[in-house]
């Protein structure tokens, strides 16, 4: 079998690797119909996040399930399965309040940009649609795996609520589908903080009704003076640099919300400052699994089209292009078939 693997900054490789195989009785092996390049896939190719040793990439995965372990209950080969990037049993006390990645026996799900994956913990991570899709719908049930769901964690995480002004920072998919969530949401106002044409268009398609161009301090300026010196009720962070964490926060009125679901990196804040603030501040690794059934019936119903992000389809021994044109943001995310 032959995968992607990143040896360095720059440098993704698609070579063989050994194909996956049932190791615990709780696992599961599927055959992928489509996987992506997730924007967090950029930090270790862009360098500024260390890989020591050649690492099999991808974790966004939708397919067949060629095989289970004998104590899988939940899900049998030949059905059409979606799951999240962290496996998790669905069944501890962190998994029954919502939090499935911080599940106690969590095992990040890697090596996805591959044609096979092994699953653990199948039974609480893998969710079956009701049928095998049509081809049209594999983008959209790609994209709730990891962006959409993700996307919707920062809405539900910024308290995002019927009639709220919602600010959203981040034009990658993750930020675009927080713009759609939060319009499913019932947000009345939704400023997405974007400087890319391509990104803004979507951005509107999804819901938004205003755009800015501004960073910084200047961006934080502009929320300040459309919400007439306010802020918004609810801020989305979906980039996870210092700047875009401190833009979240300085653009939230006293007692609204910000929901973070970018990577950190670097990101440090002031205690003192945070005091003061009067902001709510939740997110981390988005619990997919716990949206997976509800996206998933959205997605089926043809209620949303969150596949729209990806506007570049490669063939999956062209992935070096696909995080090549992702880098260079000459695409928002790149849809890959085996």
């Amino acid at each position: 079998m032959r995968g992607a693997v990143l040896y360095g900054p720059g440098d993704v490789r698609f070579e063989e690797r050994a194909a996956p195989k049932i190791i615990a009785p709780t696992d599961a092996v599927i055959r992928i119909s489509a996987t992506c390049v997730c924007g967090s896939d950029l930090w270790p190719y862009r360098g500024l996040q260390a890989a020591t040793e050649p690492t099999p990439m991808g974790h966004e995965y939708c397919g067949i399930v060629e095989e289970v372990g004998s104590a899988v209950r939940s899900v049998k080969p030949g059905q059409f399965v979606i799951g999240s990037f962290f496996a998790s049993d669905n069944t501890c006390p962190h998994c029954r309040a919502g939090y499935q990645t911080s599940c106690q026996h969590k095992e990040f799900v890697g090596g996805a940009q591959a044609p096979l994956l092994r699953v653990p913990l199948a039974d609480g991570t893998l969710v079956a649609t009701p049928e095998v899709p049509s081809q049209e719908l594999i983008p959209s049930l790609l994209a709730v795996s990891d962006v959409m769901g993700t996307g919707w964690f920062a809405a539900d995480a910024a308290n995002v609520k019927p009639g709220a002004t919602v600010a959203v920072v981040g034009d990658g998919a993750v930020g675009l589908l927080g713009v759609l969530s939060a319009k499913l949401m019932g947000a009345e106002r939704i400023i997405a903080m974007s400087r890319h044409a391509s990104r803004q268009k979507l951005a509107c398609e999804f819901g938004a009704t205003d755009i800015v161009t501004e960073r910084g301090d200047e961006g934080v300026a502009r929320i300040k003076h459309m919400t007439n010196g306010i802020g918004a009720d609810s801020v989305l962070e979906c980039v996870g640099t210092q700047e875009s964490m401190m833009q979240a926060i300085r653009s939230i009125r006293p007692g609204g919300s910000v929901g973070y679901v970018g990577v950190p990196h670097g990101v440090e804040l002031n205690g003192e400052q945070l005091f003061f603030a009067h902001v709510h501040l939740h997110g981390g690794p988005a619990p997919v699994r716990r949206f997976l059934p509800r996206l998933i019936e959205q997605v089926w119903d043809r209620k949303i089209n969150p596949g729209k992000v990806f506007d570049l389809t490669l063939p999956l021994d062209q992935v070096a292009e696909g995080y090549r044109a992702m880098d260079e943001r000459r695409a928002i995310k790149t849809l890959l078939r085996p």
